[in-house]
């Protein structure tokens, strides 16, 4: 891999990590978790070994439904609480679908099998 290539991945993990530690509002929560996805995959697929490619796309099936799962959840929570904001996470069906996805996005048990 080109050295430049790597080391704009790279600043692509830093950027989007930033923005998400430092978002008040879930879209930008999660277009860190976003960028973050899209930076990370050509880094683990770089070896052109077809378990490299394999890895790249599990990762990319878990996070897309993990992010999915986020969005919706603060869909449900703006819903019953009329906010975006990330600290007014009341609603209990919105704090579960939440959870779920962060485990999910994390690699924890019982979401661990597909960890590469």
């Amino acid at each position: 891999m080109n050295p430049y290539a790597k080391l704009t991945f790279s600043l692509s993990l830093m950027l989007g990590t930033t923005i998400t530690v430092s978002s008040s509002h879930w879209m930008s929560a999660w277009a860190g978790l976003e960028i973050n996805t899209l930076a990370i995959i050509p880094l683990i697929s770089k070896s052109h070994h077809p378990r490299a490619i394999e890895a790249a796309i599990k990762y990319f099936l878990v996070q897309a439904a993990a992010s999915t799962l986020l969005l919706f959840s603060s869909m449900i929570n703006a819903w019953h609480t009329g906010q975006w904001d990330i600290t007014q996470l009341s609603h209990p069906t919105s704090s579960l679908l939440l959870t779920t996805a962060i485990a999910m996005k994390l690699g924890l048990v019982p979401f661990h099998f597909w960890f590469p």
